[in-house]
């Protein structure tokens, strides 16, 4: 039995010192945050090696001078620059079979590393089930496998989501068992022909909303095999969306999740939204994620697998923390967008929720289709390229991709990882730790609103009067065409006696003998 005691003789920063890490994913969204993090939080760190691929012609190391260059390394480029040179990108592919690692590789990869955060996937909804298999699960295999030559391995943190267990109301920290054998799935993805895989799809998912949850859900039976002699760790984030501090408030490189609806909304592009509003929204930002998936190493890494051999589950969700409705998502960020408004909007911000399909539907073609068809007509006619209705496709498929998460509910468990953020040794509190129950919403979304400004697109602050002038503008332009339109509308219905027609049709059913019988 492990003493209580030893898990707080050895900080997070003095577990890392001497370290050699291995991640995986390191370009994505949280790898970079978790790169940043580690160089900065634990300077001690010996090296930190990056499985990338050569992409559009730029080879691994060109790739990481570029990753290196964005705001996000901007306090560690400060404070210690020297500590970029830990980070070692290997040249490989998690598409390929054995990650397309050489030999040579390999062999330096098992002698030196002792961590390994698995973050690499696809999170793409509409994947192919072959892709999404390939990139999700069989990677996950190929990354044990390494992981069981590594004599000096503490710990393994498998990245997953709370949604790979989407079926389930409740999703509590513990492993679910195996529905599939995970080997056969991975044999069918690599061998049978792509249409065959089309008609298996369904029978594959079952109760998995699309390929992704399904894939992930797979990838966590994978690595429950491994636990056995691999220290493991089933990391499950919900929607991680902007920093809400380090090392810059509101960071984010993506447009997923309530701050792509706010950036959609303030620009006036999204109007209409297929959810229901009464629901939850479960999202966490992206540098207390990281901080969970530090410190979920820590814990993991201070106990051997003889000693502790459960594999260590962590629902990152922010379930219990704080809570929000859609709707309140939508009124926040339209009022956030009126007082710091994105340039050049489209038109004057106002979002439309329903669970309706039919009326989705409705609303769709009169507020999104209909007038970017119309605008990109003129857009044709004064000699620029359309675009307008290739964008609204693009959010309605994105909608409709999300659908089955706009409308469900879940209930995820995570006082495992509550705890892992609190039970630190006091040293790490303010490094680590987090004070949940002090989370301002408004103030958070209020810094994501500004990140996605300055982050995602690149608009300057000093610019903000500009931006609501033409706020205002647009205001006014949206209240005349509703009053013109208002007035259309009663015209066309008086000179087609419309109302007349209406109003004898009503004064018939009341007078109606059978209406009063």
């Amino acid at each position: 039995m492990v003493k209580v005691e030893k898990s707080w003789t050895l900080s997070v920063p003095a577990f890392y010192a001497g370290k050699s890490i291995l991640i995986t994913g390191a370009s994505g969204f949280m790898g970079k945050v978790l790169i940043e993090k580690l160089l900065r939080s634990c300077p001690d760190i010996r090296e930190i090696f990056l499985l990338m691929r050569p992409k559009k012609g730029t080879s691994i190391d060109g790739r990481l001078r570029t990753l290196l260059t964005l705001p996000l390394f901007d306090k560690l480029r400060e404070e210690r620059p020297s500590s970029f040179e830990k980070l070692i990108p290997v040249n490989g592919d998690v598409i390929e079979e054995g990650l397309g690692l050489a030999p040579t590789e390999r062999r330096v990869l098992a002698e030196r590393v002792s961590i390994i955060f698995h973050v690499a996937a696809s999170v793409r909804f509409d994947d192919t089930l072959k892709d999404a298999v390939i990139v999700n699960a069989r990677a996950t295999r190929d990354v044990c496998i390494l992981a069981t030559n590594m004599k000096q391995l503490l710990a393994f943190v498998h990245v997953s989501s709370t949604y790979s267990q989407a079926d389930k109301p409740e999703v509590k920290e513990i492993v679910y068992p195996a529905e599939v054998d995970w080997k056969q799935t991975i044999k069918i993805a690599e061998n049978v022909d792509d249409h065959t895989l089309r008609i298996l799809t369904p029978k594959f998912l079952g109760t998995s909303p699309n390929t992704y949850t399904f894939s992930k859900r797979l990838a966590e039976q994978v690595v429950t095999e491994y636990s056995e002699v691999l220290p493991v760790v089933i990391f499950r984030p919900s929607i991680v969306i902007s920093s809400l501090a380090e090392p810059v408030p509101g960071w984010l490189d993506n447009f997923n999740g309530p701050v792509g609806m706010m950036v959609g909304g303030g620009k006036g592009i999204l109007r209409v939204l297929y959810v229901d509003p009464t629901l939850s929204a479960d999202f966490i930002p992206v540098d207390i994620a990281i901080k969970g998936m530090v410190c979920a190493a820590w814990k993991r890494g201070i106990t051997t697998v003889t000693q502790d051999p459960k594999t260590h589950v962590y629902n990152c969700a922010s379930c219990g923390i704080k809570s929000i409705t859609t709707a309140e998502i939508v009124e926040m960020g339209l009022r956030m967008t009126e007082e710091i408004p994105l340039e050049g909007i489209l038109w004057y911000p106002n979002t439309l929720t329903t669970n309706s399909k039919l009326l989705y539907y409705i609303l769709t073609m009169i507020l999104h289709f209909f007038p970017a068809l119309i605008l990109d007509g003129f857009l044709k006619m004064s000699g620029r390229r359309e675009m307008l209705t290739k964008l609204q496709r693009k959010v309605f498929t994105a909608n409709s991709a999300l659908e089955y998460f706009l409308i469900n509910q879940w209930k995820f468990r995570n006082e495992k990882m509550l705890n892992l953020l609190t039970d630190l040794p006091t040293e790490d509190l303010d490094t680590f730790g987090y004070d949940y129950w002090n989370f301002d919403i408004v103030e958070y979304f209020r810094g994501c609103l500004i990140g996605a400004k300055v982050y995602l697109l690149k608009e300057d602050m000093n610019k903000v009067e500009e931006a609501k002038a033409h706020f205002k503008r647009m205001q006014w332009i949206d209240r005349v065409f509703k009053f013109w339109f208002i007035v259309a509308v009663s015209w066309i219905a008086i000179r087609s006696g419309l109302i007349e027609w209406i109003t004898d049709t009503y004064h018939s059913m009341i007078d109606d003998p059978i209406l009063e019988t």
